[in-house]
C-alpha cells in the first residue's frame, strides 16, 4: 500500500500539523499528512478567531515566510480588529474573528491544492526507529509506513482525558478519540513527558440570547488584514461580537458545584493556561472582583451557534446552565454542547534543537502542544519551522533558525527549548525584548527574503515586499528632503495645540512630533500631491509615519540587538560537559549540562545561570 519512502511525514493535521505538511510539500519535500479525522482539518477546536496581542504578529510572520495561516485567516474572517491601537505600534496586534466551519474548509482546500502533498486517514500508535533515527511510523492497523523524517503535531490527542464535573472519558477532543502508543513508546526512548490541561467553554444557540442586554462589540471601520498578497481582500462586511458578565449572583452558583469540580477536587493534577483561565478559576483566584467580562463570539457568517469567551469550565453541565442562565441577557439560554477540560501528554520543549528536531531521535521534529504550548498562532508558528527544517534535513541543507531579534517566532522557539515550561506557554508582546523592530507592519520586510531563500515565498510575494520597501524609504527621504513654510504649517500646528514654527524646516522634524499623524501632514499640499503622483497605498502610508516618528526608538534597538548578536555568535562545543567548571555554580552546571545550548547567548538565558556564571564560561572558552 505504502511502498515509497516519504522524505516527510507530518503527524495530526490541527494547526501545527497543516503548516508544517504545506511548509514541506512547498520546498519540494515528498511529504504525507497522517491524521485521524480528514473532516477535521486546522479545526477552530476552542475559540473562532484568530491573532491577537503578539499571536497577531505570529500570524504575519507565518505569511511574510510564505506560511498559509494569513490567508485562511483572511478569506474565512467575519471581523478584523487591530488591538492595542492607542499604543505605539509595537504593541498593534490584528485579530480577525473567523467563521469556524469555512476556516476548516479553506485550510482543506489549499492543503489539496499543494503538490508533493498526500493525505491518509488513520491513528498513528507508534514510530519506526532504528539506531536512534527515526525511520517512519506505524498505524493502529499495523500499516509501516517509512520516511526520511517526521512530525509529530498530536495537539491535545496524547492520552486525552476529557472532564465535564465528576464524568471523565478518553478523547483529545468533543466527539474524537485520544491517540495511545506514542507516549510510551518515546519515554521508553528516553524521553521525559509530563500532563497540561486546557478547557474550553459552553457553545449556545444565539436565538435563546437578548443582546439588547449586551454590549455591542463591532470590528474596525476601516479593516485590515493578515496576508501581505493582494489575493485576499479587507472585509466590506462584518459581524459584530458582544460583551456581557458574570456578577455575584453567578459566582455564587458556579462555587456550589466547586465540590464536584475536577479542578478542585483532585481529579485534574495537571497545570492550566495562566493567561486563560476557567471560570470556577478566575473566581476563585480574584475573588475580590464581583464580576468577570464574557465575550459573546459568533461562530460564523450564517449559524446561530456562539462561543462564550470567558466561561471555559469544566464543572458539572448543570452549574454551567444554572450560571449561565443568571447572566444578563442569557436568561433563556439553550446550550449547543456544555465547556469540558482536557488533560493530555506533552513533553518539555528542552529536550529540543532550535530546529525543533529531538535530541534524542534523529529526524525526529515536534510541533505544537506536544511542546508545551496554547493557541493556534504558537502550534501554526512551530509546524511550520518544523516542517521547513524537516525538509531542509532530507534535502541536506543547512538548518533555519529565527533569532529573538528576527520573529516573534524566534523568541518562541528559543523560550521553549531554553527554559522550558511546566504550564501551557502562551505569547506575549513582553516575552520579547526587540519588539520594536518586530512589529505586525513590517513582518514581511524581516522575514520575505529568507522566506524566497527557502523556496517557500514567491517570486511575487517577495517584489512585492521589495517594491514596499523601496517606496516607503523614497517616501521618508521625501520628508527628510522637502522643507515647509511657516504659512503652511502653523494652522495645523495651531490646531493641534502645537508649538509653532518660528521659520521653514524640513517636514521631517514636524511629522515626527507626537502630537502629529498623516491625516496633518497631507493637508500640505505637496504631500498629498506625492501620494496621489505615487499612488501610494495605506500600508506604504503607514510603514511610512512608522519609520519617521519611531526612527530613534529603532536605531537603539538595533545597535542593541546587534550587541547582543557578538554572544550569538560565539558557539559552544556539542555535549560541552559543565561539570567539569568547578567555579560555575552547582544549578548552573546541572541546566546547562540538560539544555546544551548552542551559543553563549542561549547559555545566559538559561534560569538559573548568573552573569558571573557566563563569565567563568567565557574565560574557560577563551583559553
Amino acid at each position: 500500500m505504502f511502498n515509497e519512502v516519504y522524505d516527510v511525514i507530518v503527524v495530526g493535521a490541527g494547526h501545527a500539523g497543516s503548516e508544517a505538511a504545506a511548509a514541506a510539500a512547498n520546498m519540494g519535500s515528498k511529504t504525507l499528512l497522517v491524521t485521524m479525522n480528514l473532516q477535521n482539518i486546522a479545526q477552530m477546536s476552542c475559540n473562532p478567531a484568530m491573532g491577537g496581542i503578539a499571536k497577531g504578529q505570529i500570524v504575519r510572520e507565518i505569511d511574510a515566510l510564505g506560511g498559509y495561516s494569513g490567508i485562511v485567516s483572511d478569506t474565512s474572517a467575519i471581523q478584523f480588529k487591530m488591538l492595542n491601537k492607542s499604543k505605539g505600534p509595537a504593541m498593534w496586534s490584528p485579530r480577525v474573528q473567523s467563521d469556524r466551519m469555512r476556516f476548516a474548509e479553506d485550510w482543506r482546500l489549499m492543503l489539496e491544492n499543494t503538490p508533493n502533498l498526500d493525505f491518509y486517514q488513520e491513528m498513528v500508535r507508534g514510530l519506526l526507529v532504528n539506531n536512534g533515527k527515526v525511520e517512519g511510523v506505524v498505524t493502529s492497523l499495523g500499516i509501516q509506513i517509512k520516511a526520511k523524517s517526521v512530525v509529530l503535531t498530536n495537539g491535545t490527542f496524547l492520552n486525552g482525558l476529557i472532564h465535564i464535573g465528576d464524568k471523565n472519558f478518553g478523547g483529545g477532543r468533543a466527539g474524537e478519540k485520544a491517540a495511545t502508543g506514542i507516549t510510551e513508546q518515546l519515554v521508553d526512548l528516553g524521553f521525559e513527558s509530563g500532563r497540561m490541561k486546557t478547557g474550553t467553554p459552553p457553545r449556545v444557540d444565539g436565538r435563546s440570547l437578548d443582546f439588547s442586554k449586551m454590549v455591542e462589540q463591532p470590528g474596525d471601520e476601516n479593516p485590515d488584514k493578515f496576508s501581505y498578497l493582494d489575493i485576499t481582500k479587507p472585509l466590506t462586511q462584518q459581524r459584530s461580537c458582544h460583551l456581557a458578565y458574570t456578577s455575584e449572583k453567578v459566582h455564587d452558583l458556579l462555587r456550589d458545584g466547586f465540590d464536584r469540580s475536577p479542578m478542585f477536587n483532585g481529579r485534574i493534577k495537571s497545570l492550566g493556561p495562566r493567561y486563560c483561565p476557567s471560570i470556577e478559576d478566575k473566581i476563585n483566584r480574584f475573588a475580590d472582583k464581583d464580576r468577570h467580562q464574557l465575550f459573546v463570539e459568533p461562530e460564523g457568517w450564517n449559524t446561530v451557534e456562539y462561543y462564550i469567551n470567558g466561561f471555559s469550565t469544566s464543572l458539572p453541565e448543570d452549574v454551567q446552565f444554572k450560571a449561565l442562565r443568571s447572566v444578563e441577557g442569557f436568561e433563556n439560554v439553550k446550550f449547543f454542547r456544555p465547556g469540558y477540560a482536557i488533560e493530555y501528554d506533552y513533553f518539555p520543549p528542552t529536550q529540543l534543537k532550535h530546529t525543533l528536531e529531538t535530541k534524542l531521535v534523529s529526524g525526529l521534529f515536534f510541533a505544537g502542544q506536544i511542546n508545551g504550548t496554547t493557541g493556534y498562532e504558537e502550534a501554526a508558528s512551530q509546524g511550520l519551522m518544523a516542517g521547513i527544517n524537516a525538509a531542509l534535513k532530507v534535502q541536506e541543507r543547512d538548518e533555519f533558525i529565527l533569532k529573538r531579534d528576527e520573529a516573534y517566532i524566534g523568541v518562541l522557539i528559543d523560550d521553549l527549548i531554553t527554559k522550558g515550561t511546566k504550564e501551557p506557554y502562551r505569547m506575549f508582546t513582553s516575552r520579547a525584548e526587540y519588539r520594536t523592530l518586530l512589529r505586525q507592519d513590517n513582518a514581511d520586510l524581516r522575514l520575505t527574503p529568507k522566506g524566497y531563500e527557502l523556496g517557500l515565498a514567491s517570486e511575487k510575494r517577495l517584489k512585492r515586499m521589495e517594491e514596499k520597501h523601496e517606496q516607503a524609504e523614497k517616501f521618508v527621504e521625501f520628508f527628510q528632503n522637502t522643507s515647509v513654510t511657516t504659512g503652511e504649517i502653523n494652522p495645523i500646528l495651531e490646531s493641534k495645540n502645537s508649538s509653532l514654527m518660528k521659520q521653514q524646516d524640513k517636514m521631517f522634524k514636524i511629522f515626527a512630533r507626537p502630537n502629529i499623524d498623516i491625516e496633518d501632514m497631507k493637508k500640505i499640499e505637496s504631500v498629498s500631491n506625492y501620494i496621489e503622483e505615487h499612488n501610494l497605498d495605506n500600508e506604504i502610508i503607514e510603514q511610512t509615519e512608522i519609520q519617521v516618528k519611531y526612527s530613534g526608538y529603532i536605531a537603539k534597538e538595533k545597535n542593541n540587538a546587534d550587541k547582543l548578536t557578538r554572544l550569538e555568535n560565539i558557539r559552544i562545543p556539542d555535549n560541552f560537559d559543565y561539570s567539569k567548571l568547578k567555579s560555575m555554580s552547582m544549578e548552573a552546571r546541572e541546566k546547562l549540562n540538560k539544555i546544551q545550548p548552542v551559543t553563549i547567548s542561549q547559555a545566559s538565558r538559561v534560569s538559573g545561570v548568573s552573569p558571573a556564571d557566563i563569565s567563568v564560561l567565557l574565560v574557560y572558552l577563551g583559553r
